[in-house]
């Protein structure tokens, strides 16, 4: 479903645009120099406007950070009351069941070893692993709200305090037996690892290193024109550059960068408005075509303000091209062109590097313009892609050459970007038919695809109704011929002539180019016969609105005789009732009269070459007068009151017509029989 031309005034559409863009225009401020590390500085004399301070580099601040970290011990924390709690538990078995098993010395052994360990500390496996990994020589050991450092080799597990109990076992006492005690049973966790205090500290430490290096003092020197960007002064400048784009400056700057924003996007668009006023007037009182024009504009910012934002991907990722491509496909390429140039200079605002962006797209813009010139098959657009790939490869090896004369300073990565670009640009094919089922355009590939005589309705015109078909071939050759004489669309000329009589499969022996021998018409009465022809025109509109043919199409097939007769059979009727009034409407077709060039073209190579055919002879002189007595006719008939065609355009017309007709109707050489010899002897 195609949108509509509804009833808004097109200067709406630009304001609403202008507004919309603004809105959506980044608010935070931009540092308005461009450096590199190495080049020379291509500005004026740059003074620090105030005291600020000289950021470290993201990489030395993180350096100085992992060092500090390197002096970081973590806090682990004991909690006195397992001791307390298994050493209890010791006594109470010992004294129900241990003590009938074991000496009172086995108690005392047990009991001083859980003393040792629980002081020394016993965590999980996890804890001392995750130690020995980060291999921390000790921890700090906190008991209540004192902090001591601890080796982390006197720590213990479950599994190595047990085993440390056995191991250190006196000779008096038994092992045996000092296993049969059930040791495990008193060995628990009693460190563990203070997650906030270690946290506490790490980050004191972190924040304890210093992000800047030293202050620049207002007005002192920083660079002048000419001077080599070295390491410290792009440090200098990077902390500018931070300083001045992290500074809010409160309502007051936020309305000023707004207004900025509103003045340069209302200009932009104003000049654009000028350019359709001044040269592209049709297409300006088109709010179709006004709406589809900001739409593309307006896409392409919006994208780019979304990418720029929130660093998605690159900006060369997003494929520019695609906005001339497709007001190229749709429109001409000098409207392509400008629309193009207001999208990249509006994004150019937003992009990182803004006067190589600029060249880039420029010189892909124009790349297109060029590559599209005769648009006629979907292919070109796949070349057109490529060629914008090898223009943006070319631009960007060029500048870079130019500005560093070194090879290493070549970023490949870029031409990854060009490349996912191209692949984006391959949908464009895509793209086009979703644009003209959206906005109810017609391109020209759509039209040559539409002229293609192996399409279904044409190929059952040219087997259902051969000497229409063959009528239709002749009326487009002649009628795009004149289109391009006096700059109309000669391939929707073309197309259009094809397709202006399919009407006539319904009832193809009712028209003499179709007829064998037989004229149905002979046991009709005029008006019956008229009505019979005529109603070709209405039965060719259902049959292309039921094929879908765009309506650019059935404008052909409704006005290919206008408001005119069927004079064969009006003149016939009077000359038979000479007296007799007649109901003109009876003859006449349904109309509208040609409202186009293009549709008046071929109401003209419709009639001419319909009448060509019933001349005897076809001189030059013969087609010349048949050519100006059925124009002139149609003229008179006021069939052409509504093209708008200029005098000189309808001589243009004629001209190309009677050359035509003169080459179609040529005669040829006869050639003779060849004899054979026994004719040659008599």
């Amino acid at each position: 479903m195609s949108i509509k031309n509804y009833n808004v005034h097109p200067a709406i559409y630009f304001i609403v645009a202008a507004l919309l863009l603004s809105y959506f225009f980044p608010r935070e401020g931009k540092f308005k120099y461009q450096f590199y590390e190495g080049k020379p500085w291509r500005y004026g004399l740059l003074t620090a406007p105030s005291n600020f301070p000289i950021y470290k580099s993201d990489a030395q601040v993180k350096a100085e950070q992992d060092s500090a970290l390197k002096r970081f011990q973590p806090y682990y924390r004991v909690n006195p009351m397992v001791e307390t709690t298994q050493i209890d538990k010791l006594r109470e078995d010992y004294q129900n069941r241990l003590s009938v098993k074991v000496t009172p010395a086995y108690m005392q052994y047990i009991e001083k070893m859980l003393q040792q360990l629980y002081t020394n500390g016993i965590v999980s496996p996890q804890e001392f692993d995750k130690l020995k990994a980060e291999n921390y020589t000790y921890i700090n050991l906190l008991r209540n709200t004192i902090a001591t450092k601890h080796y982390v080799s006197d720590l213990f597990t479950v599994k190595s305090a047990y085993e440390f109990i056995i191991n250190n076992c006196p000779a008096s006492l038994n092992k045996a037996l000092l296993q049969s005690c059930d040791i495990n049973n008193y060995l628990a966790e009693n460190v563990s690892y203070d997650q906030g205090t270690s946290d506490k500290v790490r980050n004191e430490l972190v924040q304890s290193v210093p992000i800047s290096s030293g202050v620049v003092q207002a007005g002192e020197r920083i660079v002048d024109r000419g001077e080599i960007v070295d390491s410290h002064t792009y440090n200098v400048l990077r902390s500018l550059k931070t300083v001045y784009e992290s500074q809010s400056g409160g309502a007051q700057r936020h309305s000023l960068m707004l207004a900025g924003q509103i003045i340069l996007v209302c200009g932009l668009l104003f000049c654009y408005w000028l350019y359709l006023w001044s040269f592209r007037l049709k297409i300006l009182h088109n709010r179709r075509n006004t709406f589809f024009l900001l739409c593309c504009i307006f896409s392409a910012v919006l994208i780019t303000e979304i990418c720029v934002t929130y660093n998605l991907f690159s900006i060369y990722i997003i494929p520019y091209a695609i906005i001339p491509i497709v007001v190229r496909t749709f429109f001409d390429s000098r409207t392509a062109l400008f629309t193009h140039l207001i999208t990249v200079q509006m994004c150019s605002v937003m992009a990182p590097f803004p006067h190589e962006f600029l060249i880039l797209q420029i010189i892909a813009g124009m790349v297109v313009t060029f590559s599209l010139k005769e648009l006629s098959q979907r292919s070109q657009l796949m070349h057109c892609a490529l060629f914008v790939f090898l223009s943006y490869t070319l631009s960007y090896l060029s500048l870079v050459l130019y500005q560093d004369a070194d090879l290493n300073k070549i970023h490949w990565v870029m031409m990854l970007y060009f490349g996912i670009n191209f692949i984006l640009l391959m949908f464009t094919y895509v793209l086009v038919y979703m644009l003209e089922k959206t906005f109810g355009y017609l391109s020209t590939i759509t039209l040559v695809e539409l002229s293609n005589i192996n399409s279904g309705i044409l190929k059952r015109l040219s087997e259902t109704c051969p000497g229409t078909f063959q009528h239709s071939l002749q009326v487009s050759i002649i009628a795009s011929e004149a289109a391009g004489k006096i700059g109309a669309n000669a391939q929707l000329v073309r197309t259009g002539a094809m397709y202006h009589d399919i009407g006539k499969m319904s009832n193809p022996l009712y028209f003499t180019e179709n007829q064998n021998g037989i004229n149905p018409h002979n046991a009709l009465s005029y008006i019956e016969s008229a009505q019979r022809v005529i109603s070709h025109v209405t039965e060719g509109v259902k049959i292309a609105e039921k094929a879908g043919l765009p309506k650019e199409i059935i404008d052909f097939i409704r006005t290919h005789h206008g408001r005119g007769k069927a004079k064969y059979f009006y003149n016939s009727y009077k000359n038979q009732f000479p007296d007799k009034p007649v109901d003109e409407s009876l003859f006449m077709y349904p109309g509208p009269n040609p409202f186009s060039k293009e549709t008046a073209i071929v109401m003209m190579a419709d009639s001419v070459e319909a009448a060509s055919r019933s001349l005897k002879e076809h001189t030059e002189e013969g087609i010349k007068q048949l050519v100006n007595k059925i124009i002139d006719g149609q003229i008179a008939d006021g069939l052409l009151r509504n093209a708008p065609l200029t005098f000189r355009d309808v001589e243009s017309v004629k001209q190309v017509f009677i050359e035509k007709l003169k080459i179609m109707y040529h005669t040829r050489i006869s050639y003779p029989d060849l004899k054979k010899k026994e004719e040659k002897k008599d």
